[in-house]
C-alpha cells in the first residue's frame, strides 16, 4: 500500500524543484462502454500517487459520459461520472477547461458510433486541448478523425483490423505513442508507462522514481519497447533461422511469399526450411504460413466491419470460397458464424 508516503505530503525535497512550480493538469477521462479496466487503473493510480508524493494536487481528473451515466467496463464493473459530453463541451469555453482528454475503450470499440462524442473531441482538439486513447481509444480519436499522419498504438489484438480501417493512421504495435499533443497507447499496463512519462515531463526523474516505488514496478518502459514477447520466447523456438522466416512470413501476410522465397531470404535451401519447420514447429512451413494468415483473418472477422472478400483479399488469399474451405478446416466454422459469434467473445485485454 503507498499510505506511507502521508508522512512525507507537505515536504517536498528541493531537489524536486520543478515539482513544486509545475503546472497542475485537469485531465477528463471519456469512459465508452466495454473499456478496459486495467487501462483505465493504470492511468489514473500514477497521477493519484504522485499528488500524494508531491503534497499537492498537480492532476485533478474527472470522469465522463456521452450522456452522463455510469459507464460498465468489459468486467462488468459499473463506473459512476460526473458529467455528460454536453457538460464538456460547455466546459470547453468555460472556467473548467481540461488540459488533457483520454477516451478510455476495449473490446467492441470498432462498433461503437456516437457523431455528438467525436465532434466534441475534434473540437478540444482544435482549440489545443491534448487528447488521447487508452487501449482500443485508436479508434475513438480515428473515428474522430483526429489520427491523419499521426502516429499511434494500440494493443497488438486490434491491430490488423484498426491498420485495415485506417489507412491513413501510422499505427504501430508500441507500447505508446506521443506524436504533438496526441496520445495513445496500447492498454494493460501501457497505460502506467504513457503517464509515467507525462509525470516524468511535468515533475522530474524524482517523482517518477518514487511512483514507481510506490506502484511496485521496477522498471519505466519505453515508447518502442514490445507489447509482446520476442518470437524466441513466444513460440520457444532456439533456430535463429527459423524466427527469421517466421517473421519475414508475419510480414508478408496479405501477399505471401513462396516457399523458395522465404528460403532464399534466410539464406537456406527450401528442403532445408522444411526439415526445421519440422523439426522446431511440428508443422510444415506451409501449413505454419497458411495457419498465421487464418489467424489475422481471424481477428479481422472478430474486429472490423470489411467485408469477407476482402479479408480474404487482405490475407493472402486469392478466392472467398478457397478462403471459406480453409478457415472452415481449421476453426470447425464458417467466417460467416465467426463473425456472428463475435459478441460472444472478449478478445481484448
Amino acid at each position: 500500500m503507498d499510505e506511507g508516503v502521508e508522512a512525507g505530503v507537505g515536504r517536498v525535497p528541493t531537489a524536486w524543484g520543478a515539482a513544486a512550480d509545475a503546472p497542475r493538469r485537469t485531465i477528463v477521462f471519456l469512459l465508452v462502454p466495454n473499456f478496459s479496466m486495467i487501462a483505465f487503473a493504470n492511468a489514473i493510480e500514477p497521477l493519484r500517487i504522485a499528488n500524494r508524493i508531491i503534497g499537492r494536487e498537480a492532476y485533478r481528473w474527472r470522469l465522463t459520459s456521452a450522456d452522463g451515466r455510469p459507464v460498465a467496463a468489459s468486467n462488468g464493473v459499473t463506473c459512476a461520472v460526473a458529467s455528460s459530453i454536453e457538460d464538456e463541451r460547455r466546459e470547453l469555453i468555460g472556467g473548467g477547461r481540461p488540459s488533457m482528454i483520454f477516451a478510455c475503450s476495449g473490446v467492441f470499440v470498432e462498433e461503437f458510433q456516437d457523431k455528438p462524442l467525436f465532434s466534441y473531441l475534434r473540437e478540444a482538439h482544435q482549440r489545443g486541448i491534448s487528447v488521447g486513447g487508452l487501449c482500443t481509444g485508436a479508434w475513438i480519436l480515428a473515428k474522430a478523425g483526429l489520427l491523419s499522419g499521426r502516429r499511434c498504438a494500440i494493443h497488438w489484438e486490434n491491430l490488423p483490423g484498426f491498420a485495415e480501417a485506417f489507412p491513413r493512421a501510422d499505427v504501430y504495435a508500441d507500447l505508446f505513442e506521443i506524436d504533438h499533443n496526441i496520445y495513445t497507447c496500447a492498454g494493460g499496463t501501457a497505460a502506467l508507462d504513457m503517464m509515467l512519462a507525462l509525470i516524468r515531463e511535468d515533475l522530474g526523474d524524482g517523482v517518477v522514481d518514487r511512483v514507481c516505488e510506490q506502484a511496485l514496478t521496477d522498471r519505466v518502459r519505453g515508447p518502442h519497447d514490445r507489447q509482446r514477447l520476442p518470437q524466441k520466447a513466444r513460440l520457444g523456438v532456439q533456430h535463429a533461422k527459423v524466427v527469421r522466416a517466421i517473421e519475414i512470413m508475419e510480414a508478408n501476410l496479405s501477399d505471401p511469399l513462396s516457399l523458395a522465397g522465404i528460403a532464399y531470404h534466410v539464406g537456406l535451401s527450401r528442403r532445408q526450411v522444411e526439415r526445421l519447420f519440422e523439426r522446431e514447429m511440428g508443422l510444415s512451413p506451409a501449413r505454419y504460413y497458411l495457419e498465421m494468415r487464418l489467424d489475422r483473418a481471424r481477428h479481422l472477422l472478430r474486429q472490423s466491419q470489411m467485408p469477407i472478400v476482402e479479408i480474404a483479399m487482405a490475407c493472402g488469399f486469392v478466392s472467398s470460397s478457397h478462403f471459406a474451405k480453409c478457415y472452415r478446416e481449421l476453426y470447425t466454422r464458417s467466417p460467416q458464424q465467426e463473425r456472428a459469434s463475435r459478441h460472444k467473445v472478449a478478445s481484448v485485454a
